[in-house]
């Protein structure tokens, strides 16, 4: 839970640089991008109040999560439609992995775990969905980010779990 929440700080994170990129390179990608932090904000909320229940703490990778996420959000927005879209793909990609993997772990431990996780399974899988219908998978910027990303997300991840 403590990581899954970091990891929602960095999905806002890396929507708001891209949004603010995307107002000058991506502009029809604005309402998109703006739907789907809103969706990240609310799954943030979700693991938040798991958290709270359980009376734990937040990850201590949060600040690091966000502070990345930003940075690549703005890069990749910087770079432009493409680049936008092939981040989300990538990262969604790992993400929900990640969330399916847990789902397989915790069905008959903590059901309340597997319930707050599946709502946003959902919602993450429209992500990249949408996102993958914006970019050929032969493009250059996924081919060249979707690796690099899918590898940063991995080890941020990895990190979090071991914090």
């Amino acid at each position: 839970m403590k990581v899954n929440h970091a990891g929602e700080f960095g999905a806002i994170s890396i929507y708001t640089g891209q949004i603010w990129m995307a107002r000058l390179r991506a502009r029809d990608l604005v309402p998109e991008l703006t739907e789907f932090r809103s969706h990240e904000r609310r799954h943030r909320a979700i693991f938040a109040a798991e958290l709270e229940r359980r009376g734990r703490p937040r990850c201590k990778s949060y600040a690091l999560c966000g502070a990345g996420g930003f940075l690549l959000g703005l890069i990749t927005g910087l770079l432009g439609h493409s680049a936008i879209a092939a981040t989300t793909v990538a990262v969604e990609s790992v993400v929900l992995r990640h969330l399916e993997q847990q789902l397989e772990q915790l069905r008959g431990v903590d059901e309340a775990a597997v319930s707050a996780i599946f709502v946003i399974v959902t919602e993450e899988r429209e992500h990249h969905d949408r996102s993958a219908a914006h970019v050929s998978s032969e493009s250059f910027w996924c081919r060249t980010l979707r690796p690099v990303v899918a590898l940063a997300t991995e080890s941020v991840i990895w990190l979090g779990m071991r914090l």
